[in-house]
């Protein structure tokens, strides 16, 4: 079985993770997916950005959520991907629009008009001071785009159970992901997870505990994992039988997969 190629944080092995750049470099690619993860700004924005503060993604202090949307906008989130850039006299000038901090809103508009069906794996981060606050931001703009009903494009993930429980109660028809990092996270959350729910381990996971996938397979859900960047990891997955790879190097997975 040939599982669906999703592009983490975009096409993120070669372009700054989670710009704009990065997820166009990914459609141009083939990716089948697009996953994001989304935080909420002072001003109450939903942005494609994973860590809690700017430091690593655009070399300054500062909380993304203590910070309004225009303020992030000013900020370069790809500099730091290719910090030589500016010294290649023969490198081809970039459209900033590429590299600053991008909305789920201009990514979902991205996707709603792309020439193919494209799905997106849209995963929340917690802890949050505003807590459910972003799921309920969320729906409302899933709502906006109609992806809010079944056979949308839009899946949520989440490491937080409680987050999950939200987007079902707001959303019912929307597919959820429950993302697992570590095996005892397990023993507790296959007694509570939605029947229809999908289970999205980690590869380090797979490698210790393959048959982790069985017994998840045997219960009558899906397996999504992340992040397979090599053959030997894809070899593993498509083992298993897992249905989604989300890769850092989507054109790379494409391309074995293409080959097998």
């Amino acid at each position: 079985m040939r599982p669906q190629v999703v592009a983490h944080r975009g096409a993120s092995h070669e372009n700054a993770e989670h710009t704009l750049g990065a997820y166009l470099a990914a459609l141009d690619a083939g990716a089948e997916g697009l996953e994001c993860d989304v935080r909420l700004t002072a001003d109450g924005h939903l942005v494609c950005v994973h860590d809690r503060d700017l430091r690593r993604t655009a070399s300054r202090r500062g909380v993304v959520s203590t910070l309004d949307l225009a303020e992030l906008s000013e900020l370069d989130f790809a500099a730091w991907k290719n910090p030589w850039t500016d010294l290649d006299d023969e490198a081809p000038d970039r459209d900033e629009e590429l590299d600053r901090v991008l909305t789920l809103r201009k990514l979902l508009e991205t996707v709603a008009d792309y020439d193919r069906r494209v799905e997106v794996a849209i995963e929340t981060k917690h802890p949050t001071r505003y807590g459910g606050l972003v799921e309920k931001r969320l729906v409302e703009m899933l709502r906006d785009f109609g992806w809010d009903k079944p056979g949308s494009p839009v899946r949520v993930m989440s490491f937080s159970f409680t987050a999950l429980q939200r987007v079902e109660r707001l959303a019912p028809d929307v597919q959820l992901v429950q993302l697992v990092e570590h095996l005892p996270t397990w023993s507790m959350l296959r007694r509570v997870i939605g029947r229809d729910w999908v289970v999205g381990p980690g590869i380090e996971l797979l490698r210790e505990h393959p048959r982790f996938a069985q017994r998840v397979l045997r219960s009558g859900h899906d397996v999504h994992v992340w992040t397979v960047n090599t053959q030997a990891d894809l070899d593993l997955c498509i083992e298993l039988g897992v249905k989604a790879v989300i890769s850092d190097r989507p054109a790379y997975m494409l391309e074995l997969l293409d080959q097998r």
